[in-house]
């Protein structure tokens, strides 16, 4: 059952997404119904680490790694000189 739905959106912003529907032949209500959608779907243990990440984490030392890629990027900059 569809039910009509009144929203206040700025003039531009309402005339950029009607350009954007008609490119992607469909409309500018089925492209908000889809995005409404999209973003109330309720993701399973969201938010919540499988064991799997949570026994990895803490494993690797993030300032090490840093300054890896910092020595890489030198090492690259030297190089294409």
């Amino acid at each position: 059952m569809n039910t009509k739905l009144t929203l206040s959106i700025d003039e531009k912003t309402i005339v950029r997404a009607k350009i954007f529907a008609r490119k992607r032949n469909k409309s500018l209500s089925r492209l908000i119904e889809n995005y409404l959608r999209a973003v109330t779907v309720e993701e399973p243990n969201a938010g919540e680490m499988s064991p799997v990440v949570a026994e990895l984490s803490g494993v690797v030392d993030a300032g090490r790694v840093q300054g890896h890629r910092s020595d890489y990027a030198a090492y690259l900059t030297d190089k294409y000189r």
